[in-house]
């Protein structure tokens, strides 16, 4: 079985900030295991590095005031149709971002709080039936 693994804990750089969120203890979890390497905000084409973008009001903008709502939808669900058919034991995802918290993610004011809630890709793959773990639960 194959799991769904935030590409930044791995080490990709494709955070907002052109860095990476590595994690030892994802890395150690994942040795022997197959991964499919997600980050739906590059994959929506919003760059690397990029501006940082929020949960405002139910909508996905960037701290421009740019709504990327539309294209990060149609990348989660680029990445929802990709793993269709894959067995997948299931998906660790990066604390607190728009796309990826699975517990927690920002209030949408851009000041660094936290709210309880989950990330665009996060609650799509719970609708979608997947079990979704915060990367700070591993170990």
């Amino acid at each position: 079985m194959k799991v769904i693994v935030s590409a930044c804990l791995l080490g990709k750089n494709c955070k907002y900030n052109g860095g990476n969120n590595y994690c030892q203890k994802v890395v150690d979890f994942m040795k022997g295991r197959e991964g499919i390497l997600v980050c739906p905000e590059a994959l929506a084409g919003l760059g690397i590095p990029r501006t940082p973008i929020e949960i405002v009001d139910g909508v996905l903008m960037d701290k421009n005031g740019n709504c990327v709502d539309a294209q990060v939808r149609r990348a989660v669900q680029q990445t929802i149709e990709s793993i269709k058919g894959e067995e997948i034991a299931c998906a660790i995802l990066k604390s607190r971002s728009p796309t990826c918290g699975v517990k927690q993610v920002y209030d949408g004011t851009f000041s660094g709080t936290l709210i309880s809630g989950s990330g665009t890709l996060a609650s799509a793959l719970r609708e979608a039936g997947y079990q979704v773990v915060d990367s700070e639960d591993i170990g």
